[in-house]
C-alpha cells in the first residue's frame, strides 16, 4: 500500500471544513497511518517548500501555512497519491472540477485548501518532515476486505 502526505491548509480549519475532508477520504477506502492538528514554524514550512523558494508566490506561502493551525495526515491505501490528488482535484479552487474537495469548497486561487504529496519520493520527504518513524501505525481494519477485492492476494 502507498502512503501520501495530506494537508489541510489554514483556510480548511478556518472554515470548519477539516472533519468534511477527513471524511471524503475515510469513505474512498484510505486508511489513517498518522493523523494530527498543528501549526507549522517558519523553518518547516522553508524546508517543505524549499522547491518554491525562488518563485514569486513563495513569500506569501510561507506566510499562509503559518498563519493558522493545520491538520497533517498520512493516508494508506492502493495508488493513495493519483487517487488522493485526483479526490483534491485542480490546483485553484476556481479550476476545479465539482465533486473535488477544491471544487466543492474552494474559490480562491492562493488559498488552496489542501495539500498532498504529488510523487512517491515527495510523499516520503514531506512525511519525514512532519512524523518521526514511531508515529506512523500500522493496523488491520476489518473493512479492508471490503474495500479492494484482494481475491488475487493483490488490491484490484
Amino acid at each position: 500500500m502507498e502512503r501520501t502526505l495530506i494537508i489541510l491548509k489554514p483556510d480548511s480549519l478556518q472554515r470548519g471544513l477539516a472533519g468534511r475532508i477527513i471524511t471524503r477520504f475515510e469513505e474512498k477506502g484510505f486508511q489513517f497511518a498518522a493523523l494530527k492538528l498543528m501549526r507549522v514554524s517558519r523553518e518547516l514550512a522553508e524546508k517543505h517548500y524549499a522547491v518554491h523558494k525562488e518563485k514569486p508566490f513563495y513569500p506569501r506561502l510561507i506566510e499562509y501555512i503559518t498563519s493558522s493551525p493545520v491538520v497533517v495526515a498520512v493516508l494508506q491505501g492502493n495508488n493513495a497519491i493519483a487517487v488522493s490528488r485526483k479526490m483534491m482535484g485542480a490546483t485553484f479552487g476556481s479550476k476545479a472540477e465539482p465533486g473535488t474537495i477544491r471544487g466543492d469548497f474552494g474559490m480562491s486561487n492562493s488559498f488552496n485548501l489542501i495539500h498532498g504529496s504529488d510523487s512517491p519520493e515527495a510523499a516520503q520527504f514531506e512525511i519525514g518532515l512532519y512524523f518521526r518513524p514511531d508515529e506512523l501505525l500500522a493496523y488491520e481494519r476489518a473493512s479492508e476486505r471490503w474495500i479492494y477485492d484482494m481475491s488475487g492476494g493483490e488490491p484490484e
